[in-house]
């Protein structure tokens, strides 16, 4: 428990950190009249982009697919910026609205399941089935946490608890990617597989991610039993 707590002061004070320096770009976006929905798609794209390239590179098995996967972490990072911009542009300039909480949920799910499709693609195409698999699992793990926290919203629960929450596998994921394709672009001489840079992150996401759904849906159930 004593864990927990430190590691949500850990994510909260990062949160703020980043809150204070994007907050001036903030209001010049306000000023200038882009609305949350705007920086929502903007993300959005940049998260296809992203996942493009990775099943560009996972197209031409017989070339190194490192460059394109360092390229795909770090215009996936960025995009991810835009994750945290639109909140922030929507409470700022007092834009809030039911519709654009729901489209920003829906193309934040998006957003990562492309994402971990693209990396799924790369790692198969390039003979990784054991890491595709693995990405599988990171996939179905990402997708159930957040379809177990709407499920219990529905049901008029609240459901935010879980170590492996969407900004954690965000950014495991980009660090992972942009980690791989720099070592194996920039080392000359590596004593192992690059692409386990990847993998194992992924390999992490997959355990954490689906311990966090179960774990949600236990806490979902005592919330009930409670009600009774």
């Amino acid at each position: 428990m004593e864990i927990k707590k430190r590691a949500k002061k850990i994510r909260d004070a990062f949160q703020q950190l980043i809150y204070k320096i994007i907050n001036p770009v903030i209001h010049g976006m306000i000023k200038i009249g882009i609305t949350p929905n705007f920086v929502t798609t903007i993300g959005f794209l940049g998260n296809l982009i992203g996942a493009g390239i990775l099943i560009y590179a996972g197209m031409r098995p017989d070339e190194s697919p490192y460059k394109a996967i360092g390229w795909a972490g770090g215009i996936i990072l960025i995009s991810s910026l835009f994750d945290m911009m639109d909140g922030q542009v929507a409470r700022i300039g007092n834009m809030t609205s039911t519709f654009g909480a729901m489209y920003d949920s829906v193309l934040d799910r998006y957003s990562e399941l492309l994402t971990l499709g693209g990396i799924f693609f790369c790692l198969i195409a390039h003979k990784y089935p054991v890491g595709a698999v693995i990405t599988f699992a990171a996939l179905i793990g990402s997708l159930m946490v957040s379809y177990v926290r709407a499920r219990a919203e529905g049901l008029g629960l609240e459901c935010k608890i879980g170590f492996m929450q969407r900004p954690e596998r965000v950014v495991l994921t980009c660090l992972a990617l942009l980690a791989c394709g720099i070592t194996a672009t920039c080392s000359k001489n590596i004593t192992f597989d690059p692409m386990l840079i990847l993998i194992i992150p992924m390999g992490f996401i997959a355990i954490f991610a689906n311990i966090t759904a179960f774990a949600r849906i236990e806490y979902s159930r005592r919330q009930l039993i409670n009600k009774k």
